[in-house]
């Protein structure tokens, strides 16, 4: 791998900027190239797999997906679609899905991936109506027309077409997928793909934030093939040993649409398309598959490894299998707690008598995502690397903390539609605002990384004037009362002492209060004495452990109402969004200090 080395620039202001020493090497000019080279030089290699529920796997090769996406490229011409006219699609990761975005890719249409829950767990629409008006699309797809049957009432306009691969029902409009794939290219598709640049719209992916509508954040050609480029040149092992993937991660989201579904296609991989997910009754897909498929690398969000976790400790044949071709253990998307990665090596060194290779990376939907990496062997959670080759990190001091920016050709020109984001977005050097904040792992030694440190704007003071860093006590307070707890949000702005709202870890509280039936429902696990005892005993614990009152929680409400998704309070990735949720749940934060404290209140 890429050795761990940084050059280091201090200002004097106080700031630093941190760039590899590493050069970034050249880059394919669009994600078609790759394509169509795999095509020639391996047609029959497996690109792509799927299977519905427990059926045999559809395999699609490198040679078919090349074909389908020739063909796809000419419909669309046909059509008139094209950078005014993108295609937006509503439902998951499927094979069909992909054939589409990358034939409107080489042909210079922008696809727009969107959550499916803004179309199916939505009960006003309001995202989704509001990210069609952004798009303005000339096609919609779906894979089956009824589930969203609702959605596509709320979106409807005179002049978008819409596909799916399944037969429509009766009286409805609609073109069937296949026959976008029986169509014969000509020339124009050629001629399309030849004027594709780096600088081409490649899709729109939308990222709702912190608060408000979702923004949609431009994603060219150069972001999406310089981000793998650098993957490449820190993890080149992957040339030799092309990734084999069973990743559920949403192709809506940057984690799963770009950097696992490119990687696989830049170096000639195959991705098996999990229908999983890390939630109760489709965790268990995601095992099953894994019965069959050995993954190479298996990324991650920490829910998800929190979700498998009890199937590999107590499953030795699902262990093996997990662990026969594992060579790499990633995760990203929100910090992962310590006690996670204790038992992710503890049933390593179990099956293996050793520890695969466990990291992390950190960047955003604005940078394509990856703008940090380890590369290099750690030994604990909380690092995310140093910069990528050709990108620049400045670290700005900012009250207690240190801002992360980036610069580099892996970063977004701007938001659709929104040119006052846009401007917002970048300093007056052109780093692009994160909001996220880091300190270095050893401050005597950059090059031993940089540790995720929260995010600015989620910080705050007690009363007493003692600063909270809220990413720090989430975790802290996740590992402590492990397994019992899934998330939380950290209060406490203006309070004494700090508190949590706090979800249930369902699987985990029934094995605790045992006397309950087996479908007793959230609110009764989390009144249950056995529970409650777990979160107060563990929490103590850890109180007991600090030296001062910026890690200390003071009193626990358990929650149970699951986070939504309509309110902002969490993505289809499983992410939770701490500001939005504290806007929503006033009321659940008020009761958390009322004096005397409620009977739903755990003090500490």
């Amino acid at each position: 791998m890429l050795a761990p080395k940084v050059e280091v620039e201090r200002r004097a202001d106080g700031s630093l900027v941190l760039r590899s020493p590493a050069a970034l090497g050249s880059y394919d000019r669009h994600l078609g190239v790759r394509l169509r080279h795999w095509a020639k030089t391996d047609p029959d290699r497996v690109f792509l797999a799927e299977r519905n529920g427990d059926g045999p796997w559809r395999r699609l090769s490198y040679g078919e997906a090349a074909t389908g996406a020739d063909a796809v490229a000419q419909a669309l011409l046909d059509r008139g679609l094209g950078p005014e006219r993108p295609v937006m699609i509503l439902s998951g990761n499927s094979i069909d899905q992909a054939l589409l975005t990358l034939g409107a890719m080489q042909a210079g249409i922008p696809v727009a991936p969107v959550s499916p829950a803004y179309s199916l767990m939505s009960q006003d629409f309001a995202k989704l109506k509001h990210i069609a008006a952004l798009v303005k699309p000339g096609m919609i797809y779906v894979a089956a027309v009824q589930p969203f049957a609702r959605a596509l009432e709320a979106v409807a306009a005179p002049g978008i077409e819409l596909v799916c691969s399944a037969a429509p029902p009766e009286g409805r409009a609609a073109t069937r997928f296949a026959d976008l794939l029986a169509t014969r290219p000509t020339p124009a598709v050629e001629r399309a793909f030849a004027a594709i640049g780096p600088d081409s719209v490649a899709k729109y992916l939308f990222t709702s934030g912190s608060t408000g509508l979702p923004k949609g954040v431009i994603n060219t050609q150069r972001m999406l093939n310089a981000n793998q480029q650098m993957a490449m040149q820190c993890w080149p092992f992957m040339v030799e040993t092309p990734p084999v993937l069973l990743d559920w991660l949403p192709w809506n989201h940057t984690f799963g649409g770009n950097h696992n579904f490119n990687m696989v296609l830049r170096h000639g991989g195959t991705l098996y398309i999990d229908a999983g997910r890390p939630m109760p009754g489709l965790i268990e897909r995601t095992v099953a598959n894994l019965r069959e498929v050995s993954p190479t690398i298996h990324f991650n969000v920490p829910a998800g490894f929190a979700m498998l976790l009890p199937f590999l400790e107590r499953d030795a044949e699902v262990r093996r299998a997990y662990f026969r071709r594992l060579g790499m253990i990633f995760y990203a998307g929100a910090a992962l707690p310590q006690d996670l990665w204790s038992r992710l090596e503890t049933v390593a060194r179990q099956e293996l008598g050793r520890l695969p290779l466990m990291i992390s990376s950190w960047g955003s939907t604005e940078t394509a995502p990856m703008a940090t990496t380890v590369h290099w062997r750690i030994d604990r959670a909380g690092v995310i690397g140093l910069p990528a080759p050709g990108v620049e990190v400045k670290m700005v001091p900012a009250g207690a903390k240190t801002e992360l920016r980036v610069r580099g050709p892996n970063v977004f020109p701007g938001y659709l539609g929104r040119p006052d984001l846009t401007a917002a977005a970048f300093d007056d050097e052109g780093f692009y605002r994160m909001g996220d904040a880091g300190r270095f792992a050893d401050p005597a030694d950059p090059a031993k990384g940089i540790v995720f440190d929260g995010r600015v704007a989620e910080d705050f003071k007690l009363v007493s004037g003692t600063w909270v860093s809220t990413g720090g006590v989430r975790v802290a307070a996740l590992a402590a009362a492990s397994p019992a707890l899934q998330d939380a949000v950290v209060t406490g702005h203006d309070r004494a002492e700090i508190g949590l709202l706090a979800w249930p870890n369902l699987a985990a509280c029934r094995a605790l209060a045992r006397d309950l039936p087996a479908d007793a429902p959230p609110a009764a696990l989390i009144a249950h004495e056995a529970v409650r005892d777990h979160v107060r005993k563990t929490l103590a614990a850890h109180n007991a452990a600090q030296s001062g009152g910026s890690m200390r929680i003071g009193r626990v409400l358990l929650l149970a109402e699951p986070p939504s998704i309509d309110a902002n309070e969490i993505t289809d990735k499983g992410y939770i969004n701490q500001l939005a949720t504290l806007e929503r749940r006033a009321a659940e934060v008020a009761a958390l200090y009322a004096e005397p404290p409620g009977p739903a209140v755990i003090r500490l």
